[in-house]
Protein backbone atom coordinates (compact mmCIF):
# COMPACT_ATOMS: atom_id res chain seq x y z
CA UNK A 1 0.00 0.00 0.00
CA UNK A 2 1.53 3.32 -1.12
CA UNK A 3 0.19 6.51 0.48
CA UNK A 4 1.07 9.97 -0.79
CA UNK A 5 0.72 13.14 1.27
CA UNK A 6 -0.03 16.37 -0.55
CA UNK A 7 1.91 19.46 0.50
CA UNK A 8 -1.27 21.43 1.24
CA UNK A 9 -2.58 18.58 3.36
CA UNK A 10 0.62 18.46 5.41
CA UNK A 11 0.55 22.25 5.94
CA UNK A 12 -3.09 22.10 7.04
CA UNK A 13 -2.50 19.33 9.59
CA UNK A 14 0.68 21.00 10.83
CA UNK A 15 -1.25 24.23 11.37
CA UNK A 16 -3.84 22.35 13.43
CA UNK A 17 -1.11 20.93 15.63
CA UNK A 18 0.53 24.35 15.99
CA UNK A 19 -2.73 25.98 17.09
CA UNK A 20 -3.33 23.20 19.58
CA UNK A 21 0.07 23.86 21.15
CA UNK A 22 -0.53 27.62 20.99
CA UNK A 23 -3.72 27.18 23.01
CA UNK A 24 -1.72 25.17 25.55
CA UNK A 25 0.41 28.30 26.06
CA UNK A 26 -2.12 31.13 25.76
CA UNK A 27 -4.83 29.83 28.07
CA UNK A 28 -2.52 29.06 31.03
CA UNK A 29 -1.02 32.58 30.62
CA UNK A 30 -4.47 34.21 30.58
CA UNK A 31 -5.58 32.30 33.67
CA UNK A 32 -2.35 32.17 35.71
CA UNK A 33 -0.44 35.34 34.90
CA UNK A 34 -2.49 37.53 37.27
CA UNK A 35 -1.73 34.99 40.03
CA UNK A 36 1.93 36.00 39.80
CA UNK A 37 0.90 39.11 41.77
CA UNK A 38 1.22 36.93 44.84
CA UNK A 39 4.97 37.05 44.28
CA UNK A 40 4.73 40.85 44.00
CA UNK A 41 2.70 41.02 47.19
CA UNK A 42 5.37 39.06 49.08
CA UNK A 43 8.56 40.49 47.60
CA UNK A 44 7.49 43.94 46.33
CA UNK A 45 4.53 44.99 48.47
CA UNK A 46 4.96 48.66 47.69
CA UNK A 47 4.16 48.17 43.99
CA UNK A 48 2.14 44.96 43.86
CA UNK A 49 -1.24 46.67 43.25
CA UNK A 50 0.05 48.59 40.23
CA UNK A 51 1.57 45.46 38.71
CA UNK A 52 -1.51 43.40 39.54
CA UNK A 53 -3.46 45.83 37.35
CA UNK A 54 -0.75 45.56 34.68
CA UNK A 55 -0.96 41.74 34.75
CA UNK A 56 -4.76 41.86 34.45
CA UNK A 57 -4.51 44.22 31.47
CA UNK A 58 -1.85 42.00 29.89
CA UNK A 59 -4.04 38.87 30.30
CA UNK A 60 -7.07 40.69 28.87
CA UNK A 61 -5.05 41.98 25.94
CA UNK A 62 -3.69 38.50 25.18
CA UNK A 63 -7.23 37.08 25.45
CA UNK A 64 -8.51 39.60 22.91
CA UNK A 65 -5.63 38.96 20.54
CA UNK A 66 -6.21 35.22 20.81
CA UNK A 67 -9.85 35.64 19.81
CA UNK A 68 -8.92 37.86 16.88
CA UNK A 69 -6.17 35.56 15.59
CA UNK A 70 -8.41 32.49 15.95
CA UNK A 71 -11.28 34.09 14.04
CA UNK A 72 -9.11 35.49 11.27
CA UNK A 73 -6.80 32.46 11.19
CA UNK A 74 -3.72 34.68 11.35
CA UNK A 75 -0.27 33.20 11.82
CA UNK A 76 -0.02 31.69 15.29
CA UNK A 77 3.68 32.68 15.46
CA UNK A 78 2.79 36.37 15.51
CA UNK A 79 0.35 35.81 18.38
CA UNK A 80 3.04 34.04 20.39
CA UNK A 81 5.61 36.76 19.68
CA UNK A 82 3.22 39.52 20.81
CA UNK A 83 2.21 37.57 23.94
CA UNK A 84 5.82 36.87 24.87
CA UNK A 85 6.74 40.50 24.28
CA UNK A 86 3.97 41.72 26.63
CA UNK A 87 5.08 39.30 29.34
CA UNK A 88 8.73 40.21 28.82
CA UNK A 89 8.05 43.93 29.24
CA UNK A 90 6.52 43.43 32.68
CA UNK A 91 9.10 40.85 33.80
CA UNK A 92 12.09 42.84 32.53
CA UNK A 93 10.81 45.99 34.24
CA UNK A 94 10.35 44.21 37.57
CA UNK A 95 13.83 42.70 37.35
CA UNK A 96 15.27 46.24 37.29
CA UNK A 97 13.20 48.04 39.93
CA UNK A 98 12.89 45.55 42.81
CA UNK A 99 15.30 45.42 45.71
CA UNK A 100 18.59 43.62 45.20
CA UNK A 101 17.72 40.81 47.65
CA UNK A 102 14.68 39.95 45.49
CA UNK A 103 16.42 39.92 42.11
CA UNK A 104 16.91 36.13 42.19
CA UNK A 105 13.15 35.59 42.59
CA UNK A 106 12.16 37.79 39.65
CA UNK A 107 14.85 36.49 37.36
CA UNK A 108 13.66 32.98 38.27
CA UNK A 109 10.05 33.95 37.37
CA UNK A 110 11.23 35.44 34.06
CA UNK A 111 13.30 32.29 33.29
CA UNK A 112 10.25 30.15 34.13
CA UNK A 113 8.14 32.05 31.60
CA UNK A 114 10.81 31.61 28.89
CA UNK A 115 11.22 27.91 29.71
CA UNK A 116 7.43 27.36 29.69
CA UNK A 117 7.21 28.91 26.24
CA UNK A 118 9.99 26.80 24.79
CA UNK A 119 8.68 23.58 26.33
CA UNK A 120 5.19 24.03 24.84
CA UNK A 121 5.69 25.96 21.63
CA UNK A 122 5.55 24.34 18.16
CA UNK A 123 7.56 26.47 15.77
CA UNK A 124 10.91 26.75 14.07
CA UNK A 125 13.80 27.21 16.59
CA UNK A 126 14.81 30.58 15.11
CA UNK A 127 11.68 32.07 16.70
CA UNK A 128 12.83 31.07 20.19
CA UNK A 129 16.23 32.70 19.66
CA UNK A 130 14.45 35.89 18.55
CA UNK A 131 12.36 35.85 21.74
CA UNK A 132 15.43 35.44 23.94
CA UNK A 133 17.18 38.30 22.15
CA UNK A 134 14.07 40.48 22.69
CA UNK A 135 14.05 39.56 26.39
CA UNK A 136 17.75 40.42 26.76
CA UNK A 137 17.21 43.67 24.85
CA UNK A 138 14.34 44.68 27.16
CA UNK A 139 16.46 43.84 30.21
CA UNK A 140 19.28 45.99 28.83
CA UNK A 141 16.94 48.93 28.08
CA UNK A 142 15.28 48.88 31.48
CA UNK A 143 18.67 48.36 33.16
CA UNK A 144 19.92 51.61 31.66
CA UNK A 145 16.72 53.45 32.54
CA UNK A 146 15.83 52.27 36.01
CA UNK A 147 18.51 50.10 37.61
CA UNK A 148 20.57 51.46 40.54
CA UNK A 149 22.97 48.51 40.49
CA UNK A 150 25.95 47.76 38.32
CA UNK A 151 25.99 44.84 35.88
CA UNK A 152 28.12 42.57 38.06
CA UNK A 153 25.59 42.72 40.87
CA UNK A 154 22.73 41.93 38.49
CA UNK A 155 24.58 38.96 36.97
CA UNK A 156 25.53 37.53 40.37
CA UNK A 157 21.95 37.90 41.70
CA UNK A 158 20.01 35.82 39.18
CA UNK A 159 21.07 37.33 35.88
CA UNK A 160 23.42 34.44 35.08
CA UNK A 161 20.69 31.90 35.91
CA UNK A 162 18.23 33.62 33.58
CA UNK A 163 20.76 33.85 30.74
CA UNK A 164 21.78 30.17 30.99
CA UNK A 165 18.15 28.96 31.25
CA UNK A 166 17.05 31.13 28.32
CA UNK A 167 19.88 29.99 26.02
CA UNK A 168 19.54 26.30 26.87
CA UNK A 169 15.73 26.39 26.50
CA UNK A 170 16.15 27.71 22.94
CA UNK A 171 17.56 24.32 21.96
CA UNK A 172 14.34 22.53 22.93
CA UNK A 173 12.02 23.85 20.15
CA UNK A 174 14.37 22.58 17.40
CA UNK A 175 14.10 18.94 18.48
CA UNK A 176 10.48 19.33 19.50
CA UNK A 177 9.55 20.83 16.12
CA UNK A 178 11.12 17.93 14.20
CA UNK A 179 9.50 15.30 16.41
CA UNK A 180 6.05 16.86 16.27
CA UNK A 181 6.22 17.42 12.53
CA UNK A 182 7.15 13.77 12.09
CA UNK A 183 4.21 12.85 14.34
CA UNK A 184 1.89 14.94 12.17
CA UNK A 185 3.14 13.17 9.05
CA UNK A 186 2.75 9.77 10.70
CA UNK A 187 -0.77 10.67 11.82
CA UNK A 188 -1.73 11.68 8.29
CA UNK A 189 -0.25 8.44 6.93
CA UNK A 190 -2.19 6.38 9.45
CA UNK A 191 -5.45 8.20 8.71
CA UNK A 192 -5.01 7.88 4.94
CA UNK A 193 -4.02 4.22 5.31
CA UNK A 194 -7.12 3.61 7.40
CA UNK A 195 -9.25 5.30 4.75
CA UNK A 196 -7.68 3.15 2.06
CA UNK A 197 -8.25 0.04 4.15
CA UNK A 198 -11.89 1.04 4.71
CA UNK A 199 -12.31 1.61 0.98
CA UNK A 200 -10.64 -1.68 0.14
CA UNK A 201 -12.77 -3.44 2.74
CA UNK A 202 -15.87 -1.88 1.21
CA UNK A 203 -14.72 -2.98 -2.25
CA UNK A 204 -14.07 -6.51 -0.95
CA UNK A 205 -17.52 -6.63 0.65
CA UNK A 206 -19.09 -5.40 -2.59
CA UNK A 207 -17.19 -8.03 -4.58
CA UNK A 208 -18.14 -10.70 -2.05
CA UNK A 209 -21.78 -9.69 -2.40
CA UNK A 210 -21.41 -9.86 -6.18
CA UNK A 211 -19.75 -13.28 -5.91
CA UNK A 212 -22.54 -14.47 -3.60
CA UNK A 213 -25.14 -13.25 -6.07
CA UNK A 214 -23.34 -14.89 -8.98
CA UNK A 215 -22.94 -18.10 -6.96
CA UNK A 216 -26.64 -18.11 -6.21
CA UNK A 217 -27.40 -17.54 -9.88
CA UNK A 218 -25.03 -20.35 -10.89
CA UNK A 219 -26.61 -22.61 -8.29
CA UNK A 220 -30.02 -21.94 -9.80
CA UNK A 221 -28.67 -22.55 -13.30
CA UNK A 222 -27.03 -25.77 -12.10
CA UNK A 223 -30.37 -26.84 -10.63
CA UNK A 224 -32.12 -26.02 -13.90
CA UNK A 225 -29.46 -27.96 -15.80
CA UNK A 226 -29.88 -31.03 -13.62
CA UNK A 227 -33.63 -30.73 -13.89
CA UNK A 228 -33.32 -30.54 -17.67
CA UNK A 229 -31.05 -33.61 -17.77
CA UNK A 230 -33.40 -35.58 -15.53
CA UNK A 231 -36.47 -34.68 -17.58
CA UNK A 232 -34.71 -35.29 -20.90
CA UNK A 233 -33.25 -38.55 -19.62
CA UNK A 234 -36.64 -39.76 -18.38
CA UNK A 235 -38.29 -38.95 -21.72
CA UNK A 236 -35.45 -40.56 -23.66
CA UNK A 237 -35.73 -43.69 -21.56
CA UNK A 238 -39.38 -43.96 -22.50
CA UNK A 239 -38.56 -43.43 -26.19
CA UNK A 240 -35.74 -45.98 -26.10
CA UNK A 241 -38.05 -48.43 -24.34
CA UNK A 242 -40.50 -48.02 -27.20
CA UNK A 243 -37.71 -48.55 -29.74
CA UNK A 244 -36.52 -51.70 -27.96
CA UNK A 245 -40.04 -53.08 -27.69
CA UNK A 246 -40.78 -52.40 -31.36
CA UNK A 247 -37.45 -53.88 -32.40
CA UNK A 248 -38.09 -57.03 -30.34
CA UNK A 249 -41.46 -57.44 -32.03
CA UNK A 250 -39.73 -57.29 -35.43
CA UNK A 251 -37.09 -59.82 -34.30
CA UNK A 252 -39.84 -62.27 -33.38
CA UNK A 253 -40.70 -62.45 -37.08
CA UNK A 254 -37.13 -62.56 -38.37
CA UNK A 255 -38.09 -65.38 -40.76
CA UNK A 256 -39.79 -62.72 -42.83
CA UNK A 257 -36.72 -60.44 -42.89
CA UNK A 258 -33.98 -60.28 -45.47
CA UNK A 259 -30.30 -60.51 -44.52
CA UNK A 260 -29.84 -56.73 -44.70
CA UNK A 261 -32.96 -56.19 -42.60
CA UNK A 262 -31.70 -58.59 -39.97
CA UNK A 263 -28.41 -56.66 -39.87
CA UNK A 264 -30.25 -53.39 -39.35
CA UNK A 265 -32.40 -54.93 -36.61
CA UNK A 266 -29.22 -56.06 -34.85
CA UNK A 267 -27.73 -52.63 -35.25
CA UNK A 268 -30.86 -51.06 -33.78
CA UNK A 269 -30.75 -53.44 -30.80
CA UNK A 270 -27.06 -52.71 -30.19
CA UNK A 271 -27.55 -48.96 -30.47
CA UNK A 272 -30.56 -49.05 -28.13
CA UNK A 273 -28.53 -51.03 -25.59
CA UNK A 274 -25.75 -48.45 -25.73
CA UNK A 275 -28.23 -45.62 -25.35
CA UNK A 276 -29.75 -47.26 -22.28
CA UNK A 277 -26.26 -47.69 -20.80
CA UNK A 278 -25.36 -44.04 -21.48
CA UNK A 279 -28.61 -42.72 -20.04
CA UNK A 280 -28.09 -44.72 -16.85
CA UNK A 281 -24.64 -43.15 -16.52
CA UNK A 282 -25.47 -39.63 -17.67
CA UNK A 283 -28.66 -38.89 -15.75
CA UNK A 284 -26.60 -36.83 -13.32
CA UNK A 285 -24.22 -34.48 -15.12
CA UNK A 286 -22.37 -33.85 -11.85
CA UNK A 287 -21.31 -37.50 -11.92
CA UNK A 288 -19.44 -36.83 -15.17
CA UNK A 289 -17.47 -34.05 -13.49
CA UNK A 290 -16.81 -36.06 -10.34
CA UNK A 291 -13.40 -37.71 -9.75
CA UNK A 292 -15.33 -40.73 -8.42
CA UNK A 293 -16.74 -41.44 -11.89
CA UNK A 294 -16.59 -45.20 -12.43
CA UNK A 295 -16.02 -46.59 -15.93
CA UNK A 296 -16.48 -50.12 -17.14
CA UNK A 297 -12.96 -50.47 -18.50
CA UNK A 298 -12.18 -53.12 -21.08
CA UNK A 299 -9.61 -53.74 -23.79
CA UNK A 300 -10.88 -53.41 -27.34
CA UNK A 301 -9.76 -52.35 -30.81
CA UNK A 302 -10.39 -48.63 -31.16
CA UNK A 303 -10.32 -48.84 -34.98
CA UNK A 304 -13.16 -51.37 -34.95
CA UNK A 305 -15.25 -49.06 -32.75
CA UNK A 306 -14.60 -46.09 -35.04
CA UNK A 307 -15.51 -48.18 -38.10
CA UNK A 308 -18.74 -49.20 -36.37
CA UNK A 309 -19.64 -45.55 -35.72
CA UNK A 310 -18.66 -44.66 -39.31
CA UNK A 311 -21.01 -47.27 -40.76
CA UNK A 312 -23.83 -46.18 -38.47
CA UNK A 313 -23.66 -42.57 -39.67
CA UNK A 314 -22.84 -43.22 -43.32
CA UNK A 315 -26.50 -43.30 -44.38
CA UNK A 316 -27.19 -40.08 -42.45
CA UNK A 317 -24.38 -38.35 -44.29
CA UNK A 318 -25.64 -39.56 -47.67
CA UNK A 319 -29.08 -38.14 -46.96
CA UNK A 320 -27.45 -34.67 -46.75
CA UNK A 321 -25.20 -35.34 -49.77
CA UNK A 322 -22.16 -35.24 -47.52
CA UNK A 323 -19.25 -37.41 -48.63
CA UNK A 324 -17.69 -39.43 -45.82
CA UNK A 325 -14.18 -40.69 -46.54
CA UNK A 326 -12.90 -43.69 -44.59
CA UNK A 327 -9.21 -43.39 -43.65
CA UNK A 328 -9.51 -45.79 -40.72
CA UNK A 329 -6.50 -48.02 -40.06
CA UNK A 330 -7.03 -51.74 -40.51
CA UNK A 331 -4.23 -52.36 -38.01
CA UNK A 332 -5.65 -53.27 -34.58
CA UNK A 333 -4.94 -50.59 -31.97
CA UNK A 334 -6.02 -51.81 -28.56
CA UNK A 335 -7.05 -49.33 -25.87
CA UNK A 336 -8.28 -49.84 -22.31
CA UNK A 337 -11.38 -47.67 -22.01
CA UNK A 338 -15.09 -47.80 -21.42
CA UNK A 339 -16.21 -49.03 -24.84
CA UNK A 340 -19.65 -47.42 -24.70
CA UNK A 341 -18.34 -44.02 -23.58
CA UNK A 342 -15.49 -44.08 -26.10
CA UNK A 343 -17.93 -44.99 -28.88
CA UNK A 344 -20.19 -42.16 -27.74
CA UNK A 345 -17.29 -39.70 -28.00
CA UNK A 346 -16.64 -40.77 -31.62
CA UNK A 347 -20.39 -40.78 -32.34
CA UNK A 348 -20.99 -37.27 -30.92
CA UNK A 349 -18.10 -35.71 -32.82
CA UNK A 350 -18.92 -37.30 -36.17
CA UNK A 351 -22.68 -36.74 -35.91
CA UNK A 352 -22.12 -33.07 -35.07
CA UNK A 353 -19.69 -32.71 -37.96
CA UNK A 354 -22.36 -34.12 -40.30
CA UNK A 355 -25.11 -32.02 -38.72
CA UNK A 356 -23.34 -28.71 -39.21
CA UNK A 357 -21.67 -29.44 -42.56
CA UNK A 358 -22.89 -27.94 -45.78
CA UNK A 359 -24.31 -30.01 -48.64
CA UNK A 360 -21.62 -31.66 -50.83
CA UNK A 361 -19.01 -31.24 -48.12
CA UNK A 362 -16.23 -33.80 -47.83
CA UNK A 363 -15.51 -35.14 -44.35
CA UNK A 364 -12.56 -37.43 -43.72
CA UNK A 365 -12.46 -39.76 -40.72
CA UNK A 366 -8.84 -40.66 -39.98
CA UNK A 367 -7.26 -42.88 -37.34
CA UNK A 368 -3.56 -43.31 -36.75
CA UNK A 369 -0.89 -44.30 -34.24
CA UNK A 370 1.26 -41.40 -33.10
CA UNK A 371 3.73 -41.62 -30.21
CA UNK A 372 2.00 -44.62 -28.66
CA UNK A 373 -1.35 -42.89 -28.88
CA UNK A 374 -4.45 -43.79 -30.82
CA UNK A 375 -5.50 -40.66 -32.75
CA UNK A 376 -9.02 -40.15 -34.08
CA UNK A 377 -9.45 -37.17 -36.45
CA UNK A 378 -12.39 -35.62 -38.27
CA UNK A 379 -11.32 -33.28 -41.06
CA UNK A 380 -14.01 -31.12 -42.64
CA UNK A 381 -12.61 -28.83 -45.35
CA UNK A 382 -15.92 -27.10 -46.00
CA UNK A 383 -17.23 -23.83 -44.63
CA UNK A 384 -15.89 -23.14 -41.13
CA UNK A 385 -18.39 -23.27 -38.28
CA UNK A 386 -16.37 -20.61 -36.43
CA UNK A 387 -14.02 -20.95 -33.50
CA UNK A 388 -16.30 -18.90 -31.26
CA UNK A 389 -19.27 -21.13 -32.05
CA UNK A 390 -17.23 -24.25 -31.47
CA UNK A 391 -16.13 -22.89 -28.09
CA UNK A 392 -19.78 -22.40 -27.22
CA UNK A 393 -20.71 -25.87 -28.49
CA UNK A 394 -18.11 -27.46 -26.24
CA UNK A 395 -19.65 -25.68 -23.23
CA UNK A 396 -22.59 -27.71 -21.97
CA UNK A 397 -26.10 -26.34 -22.23
CA UNK A 398 -25.03 -23.37 -24.38
CA UNK A 399 -27.31 -22.61 -27.33
CA UNK A 400 -25.57 -21.35 -30.47
CA UNK A 401 -26.89 -18.78 -32.89
CA UNK A 402 -27.30 -20.21 -36.36
CA UNK A 403 -24.95 -18.14 -38.50
CA UNK A 404 -24.77 -20.65 -41.37
CA UNK A 405 -28.47 -20.67 -42.20
CA UNK A 406 -28.95 -24.30 -41.15
CA UNK A 407 -32.13 -24.61 -39.13
CA UNK A 408 -30.95 -27.17 -36.64
CA UNK A 409 -30.80 -27.06 -32.84
CA UNK A 410 -27.33 -26.25 -31.65
CA UNK A 411 -27.43 -27.44 -28.06
CA UNK A 412 -23.82 -28.06 -27.06
CA UNK A 413 -24.57 -30.79 -24.52
CA UNK A 414 -23.34 -33.67 -26.72
CA UNK A 415 -19.96 -32.11 -27.47
CA UNK A 416 -19.42 -30.91 -23.91
CA UNK A 417 -20.19 -34.39 -22.57
CA UNK A 418 -17.84 -35.88 -25.17
CA UNK A 419 -15.06 -33.59 -24.01
CA UNK A 420 -15.66 -34.40 -20.35
CA UNK A 421 -15.78 -38.15 -21.00
CA UNK A 422 -12.54 -37.95 -23.01
CA UNK A 423 -10.77 -36.13 -20.21
CA UNK A 424 -12.11 -38.44 -17.50
CA UNK A 425 -10.85 -41.47 -19.42
CA UNK A 426 -7.36 -39.94 -19.62
CA UNK A 427 -7.60 -38.75 -23.21
CA UNK A 428 -7.35 -35.41 -24.89
CA UNK A 429 -9.82 -33.68 -27.18
CA UNK A 430 -8.87 -30.67 -29.30
CA UNK A 431 -10.68 -28.77 -32.02
CA UNK A 432 -10.34 -25.75 -34.25
CA UNK A 433 -12.24 -23.84 -36.89
CA UNK A 434 -10.45 -21.55 -39.31
CA UNK A 435 -10.18 -20.71 -43.00
CA UNK A 436 -9.15 -24.32 -43.74
CA UNK A 437 -12.37 -25.73 -42.31
CA UNK A 438 -13.22 -27.61 -39.11
CA UNK A 439 -11.00 -30.07 -37.31
CA UNK A 440 -11.59 -32.42 -34.35
CA UNK A 441 -8.99 -34.66 -32.75
CA UNK A 442 -9.19 -37.23 -29.94
CA UNK A 443 -6.19 -39.06 -28.46
CA UNK A 444 -6.04 -42.11 -26.17
CA UNK A 445 -3.07 -44.17 -25.03
CA UNK A 446 -2.80 -47.57 -26.71
CA UNK A 447 -1.91 -50.88 -25.05
CA UNK A 448 1.00 -52.81 -26.55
Amino acid sequence: MFVQIAKDELIKETSKKAWFQTNNIIWPIILLYPVFSIVDYVYAPEIWIQFFIVRLITSALIYGLHGLFTAKRYDYRLLLHISFFLLSVTSALLCNIVKIQNLNIYYLVFATIVLFFNLQVFWEPINSFIEVLVALLLLAIFFNLFSDYNLDIVISNGGQFFFITAIISCIIPGTRYKVMKRDVRSQILIEKSNEQLKQQNADINAKNNLIDAQYEQLRKIDGQKNSFINIAGHDLKNLIGSVVMSNNMIKEEDYRLSTDQKEYVGYIAESAEKMQYLLNRLMDVKEIESPEMQFNLEIFDANVEVAHVFRGLYETAQMKNIHLTDNILKLPLNVRLDRVFAGQVFQNLLSNAIKFSQTNNDIRVVTSLQRQRFVFEIIDEGIAIGQKELDMMFNKLKTLNDTSGVNESRLGLGLSIAKLMTQEMGGELTYRSDDNGNYFRVEFYVIN
